[in-house]
């Protein structure tokens, strides 16, 4: 019996010290009777160190030390074999570091139920703290990158925009947004100026499109006391409140040509008279622009001036529409849910996978501003916390109803090579933002299908290259 005994002990020394947790023993009394490689590795104490020592220079009173003794002691009394599970708190090392653990007590009787003291196992969970750290710091990154300056999205066409609009904030050129209704020009816009060193000055927001002709000389110039009926009163203009800072024409392709004439001497010059007055006022003035219209076909066609529209045009970003970035909608349809639910105070878990199939296959001739509504639709509707076909607009459900572009899937489904013109492969490209994959889906054919049509067609391979030959034809149509 006494071998037994002697190989039960040493067989229990050789599993605590090959143990990769720290183990350590402490008697009745508080002392420390074993410390194993472990927890010298971990501490920087050796055993000789610690051996016949109190655990109070460990400095861990609520997981190690006379507290947690007392607390087994006690506990024993009613309970046999007590134990403390998954005590976390720190340790001091020798080199004076606090290193978090996580402790677990137990404890142990001989075989004749006399206490023989407390065996502790203690693990190092810096590994975890610093996984933790790494994951809330990548969790972080993926944020900022899906989320810049109020504008949602990960997909490769609207990090383009984000890479834009940075630079543009660091010029002072003029910039001309372009993209559908509903893409977010004003987002972009805004995003511009808060990047920018004017940031700190006005940002003034113009809807050219939404004030009457007669009005808009006075909105965007300001007018003397009596200038025209009902002048009572002097009237500073947008251009003179957005001095030193920016000013955001939006639905700029709607001005009238005697306006472009006016914008064009303050986009020159910086100068300007307000209406009816003779004094000439100067403005430093930063301007960002946006239309949903087509302006070099305008410009072609006479209705707006040439020379207006390379002023502005400085800076171009296109904004594709969200039928170009279709990976970009469970993003947008989680951020929207976020929003409805802090406004709203109901939670609502996110869309069954018939619902987003649907906002999947959906053309979003309204873009991201439609996206918005038919969640805030499907909240007002919704009535459990999981959002279904039935609680979106119905024109989701039926999207022959929908856009031209979501009548184009049906219709142009896989057509033969040559069966598509070069004007109509040309407005597919255009209109998705150059998305060779998204060209793809609407006909029904692969991306690398689109790359050969473009290639046989003799069509430009990026937007650039395009807005390059049009800007040379339009000069050759001039002269």
């Amino acid at each position: 019996m006494k071998k037994n005994g002697i190989l039960e002990k040493i067989s229990a020394e050789i599993l605590l010290e090959t143990m990769a947790e720290g183990a350590m023993l402490i008697d009745h009394s508080g002392k420390i009777r074993l410390w194993n490689k472990a927890m010298a590795s971990m501490t920087g104490y050796l055993p000789a160190d610690v051996l016949g020592r109190d655990t109070e220079w460990l400095k861990a009173p609520d997981c190690i030390g006379s507290q947690q003794i007392s607390t087994l002691l006690s506990d024993a009394k009613t309970r046999p074999g007590s134990c403390v599970n998954s005590c976390e708190c720190q340790i001091v090392a020798k080199n004076g570091e606090r290193i978090p653990i996580v402790v677990n007590a137990r404890l142990l009787n001989d075989r004749n139920g006399d206490k023989l003291g407390i065996l502790q196992t203690i693990t190092d969970i810096r590994p975890l703290i610093n996984l933790k750290k790494e994951i809330e710091a990548m969790a972080t990154k993926i944020s900022s990158e899906a989320h810049f300056q109020g504008i949602t999205g990960r997909s490769p066409q609207i990090q383009k925009v984000f890479r834009l609009v940075g630079l543009a904030a660091e010029s002072e050129a003029s910039v001309m947004i372009l993209g559908e209704s509903g893409t977010g020009k004003e987002l972009v816009a805004s995003a511009i100026h808060e990047l920018s060193q004017r940031k700190n000055q006005p940002l003034i927001k113009v809807n050219c499109g939404a004030i009457p002709e007669t009005l808009l000389e006075s909105e965007l110039f300001g007018h003397e006391k009596g200038a025209f009926t009902g002048a009572i009163k002097k009237r500073t203009g947008r251009f003179e409140a957005a001095d030193r800072g920016t000013i955001f024409l939006d639905e700029i392709g709607d001005i009238s040509p005697a306006m472009q004439v006016k914008l064009l001497r303050v986009l020159q010059s910086g100068e300007f008279e307000r209406l009816g007055g003779e004094t000439t006022l100067k403005v430093n003035v930063r301007v960002v622009a946006a239309t949903n219209k087509d302006l070099q076909k305008e410009v072609r066609e006479g209705r707006f001036r040439e020379d207006l529209y390379y002023r502005l045009r400085v800076f171009p970003i296109h904004i594709p529409p969200l039928r170009g970035r279709t990976d970009d909608i469970p993003l947008l349809t989680r951020h929207f849910i976020n929003k409805f639910s802090a406004s709203t105070g109901r939670l609502i878990r996110g869309l069954d996978r018939e619902a987003m199939q649907l906002m999947m296959a959906y053309a979003w001739p309204g873009n991201v501003r439609e996206l918005e509504n038919a969640i805030e639709y499907a909240f007002v509707v919704c009535q459990s916390d999981l959002i279904t076909p039935d609680d979106l607009p119905a024109e989701l459900s039926r999207p022959e109803h929908g856009s031209e572009q979501a009548n184009e899937r049906v219709i142009l489904a896989r057509p033969r090579p040559g069966a598509i013109s070069k004007q109509e492969l040309l407005r597919l490209l255009r209109q998705s933002g150059w998305n060779k994959a998204e060209v793809g889906r609407i006909l029904g054919v692969s991306r690398t299908a689109i790359w050969k049509w473009m290639k046989k067609l003799g069509i430009p391979m990026n937007e650039d290259e395009d807005e390059a030959r049009r800007q040379i034809d339009t000069l050759s149509d001039n002269h």
